[in-house]
């Protein structure tokens, strides 16, 4: 019999002392270096992840953070001069926990499967940007979703504990208000 595989991501916990803000070419904000033990660390946003940068709003050079991340495989571009980890999250500033950044703008996306209750009930979709959009099952039922759809997703948001992504509180799904109470 085969063994069942799983997709396994080691998500990393680094702490070190901030060094500064990594900038693009078209100057935007792309990643923070650390330095661990006298070791620069990369940390990368996301591209599509605006709100990244926005962590370190009053982190000072010197200050100590603990980062988690996920470690960059090798580029095609070159070999790095030091480890790469693409961003998760800030955890802490100075010993300091750093409160989960809540996200309320619209999100777009394609879902790509139904995520269930605990008792077995759909109650949201996983879209292809990685988050999950919460309709609880009433509202599930409600909207008639399938996988293959396209959909605009509005509601409050924060960063899953695990992996890259959102859990989004749907409020709207494609301007339909997931609750029914403005269409009764």
């Amino acid at each position: 019999m085969p063994k069942p595989t799983h997709d396994t991501v080691d998500i990393w916990s680094v702490e070190g002392r901030f060094s500064h803000l990594i900038y693009s070419p078209k100057g935007g904000i792309e990643g923070v270096l650390i330095d661990t033990d006298g070791i620069s660390t990369q940390f990368v946003f996301d591209r599509h992840d605006d709100g990244a940068a926005s962590r370190f709003t009053g982190v000072k050079a010197g200050q100590t953070v603990v980062i988690e991340g996920i470690e960059e495989g090798p580029s095609p571009k070159g070999e790095a001069v030091h480890t790469v980890y693409r961003f998760e999250r800030l955890v802490t500033v100075d010993g300091k926990p750093v409160p989960a950044v809540a996200f309320e703008g619209p999100v777009e996306g394609k879902i790509v499967r139904l995520n269930y209750a605990r008792h077995g009930e759909p109650n949201g979709v996983v879209l292809d940007t990685g988050d999950f959009v919460h309709t609880k099952p009433h509202g599930f039922a409600r909207l008639g979703l399938a996988v293959g759809d396209t959909i605009r997703v509005e509601g409050r948001a924060v960063p899953l504990s695990v992996g890259k992504g959102r859990v989004i509180e749907a409020v709207l799904v494609n301007g339909k208000p997931v609750d029914g109470a403005e269409e009764e």
